[in-house]
């Protein structure tokens, strides 16, 4: 899937109606995993009847588009294939037995309940939840594609605001544009003083964006316990030192992810083959010799063993 993200600046009411759409799926998600839970060996249609009962018991499940409530019922079958998964493998340690969602941030649309105007600079949401029209603003062109490509529609909600991503089911063998074979193949290692270095010789050195912010998120982050108030309602002093926090942390996680990006479109460009291990990147941190507090470097490659790993993938 080639995924296509707009920023949107919806109306107050408009974001009171897309957090009720998020709060719904949540719902639904942990409503079919209760169901799940408390029947041992229901299936996948066991768990779409169930949503369709949902749908007839509660108004405000009916008000959500009927393929964003099937969206949410595929999250919950996921993850219990996941598990079934690990524990068939045989996975060491725990095996990810499905959670209860407490903090949804997204909902998902299939084929319906959305509509893209005709100038594709608007999309209007149907369904009853009462979204309505919303700008998409953004650089990439949605013109290039047949709407029976899209597949999805997802809303979601980050430190900064809102976005819509459109998920397009693509053919890369008439869409990637061919590049001219460059006869190359590198063998590609990750290491802990550096990001990865190649069989040419050629290292890339770790940025550690997040070692280099660690200091003003500790800060924000003494900031944002200080104004907690247990037991009470938060304060919106509270409230403006979180968001601030997580805007931080939303700030490093996209210095990191354009820094792979970066990395990884020079490496395939420059390169016709790739080679890289098949690394378990738990089972290294297990088996990783013990560093002392007292040697800063040691301590601080230990920490960082594994973000390299986590990056890269």
């Amino acid at each position: 899937m080639f995924v296509l993200e707009y920023k949107i600046y919806p109306k107050q009411n408009q974001i009171d109606a897309i957090n009720e759409a998020i709060k719904t799926t949540q719902f639904v998600r942990n409503k079919v995993l209760r169901f799940w839970m408390d029947n041992h060996g229901v299936g996948k249609a066991e768990m779409f009847r169930y949503n369709t009962r949902l749908r007839k018991e509660y108004s405000f499940v009916n008000e959500l588009n009927s393929h964003a409530c099937q969206a949410a019922v595929e999250r919950t079958l996921r993850a219990i294939t996941r598990f079934y998964d690990n524990c068939k493998n045989k996975v060491k340690g725990k095996k990810g037995y499905p959670r209860f969602k407490h903090n949804t941030r997204s909902v998902e649309y299939k084929v319906s309940g959305w509509r893209l105007e005709e100038t594709k600079k608007h999309i209007t949401f149907t369904d009853k939840k009462g979204i309505g029209m919303l700008k998409l603003v953004g650089s990439r062109d949605i013109n290039y594609f047949q709407p029976e490509q899209i597949k999805r529609v997802r809303m979601l909600r980050r430190a900064d605001g809102f976005y819509v991503q459109f998920c397009i089911k693509l053919d890369p063998r008439y869409t990637i544009k061919p590049i001219e074979p460059s006869g190359k193949a590198v063998g590609l290692d990750v290491g802990l003083k550096y990001f990865l270095a190649d069989s040419q010789g050629n290292i890339e050195p770790n940025p550690r964006f997040y070692r280099k912010a660690e200091k003003r998120l500790k800060k924000l982050n003494r900031r944002k316990s200080k104004k907690f108030k247990k037991g009470k309602k938060q304060s919106n002093n509270y409230h403006k030192a979180r968001q601030r926090y997580a805007l931080q942390h939303l700030k490093v996680s996209r210095k990191r992810e354009e820094f792979v990006k970066r990395v990884a479109l020079r490496l395939v460009k420059s390169n016709d083959l790739l080679f890289c291990e098949d690394l378990s990147v738990k089972n290294m941190v297990r088996n990783a010799p013990p560093f002392s507090t007292a040697d800063p470097a040691g301590f601080e490659i230990q920490q960082e063993r594994g973000s390299a790993f986590h990056a890269l993938n």
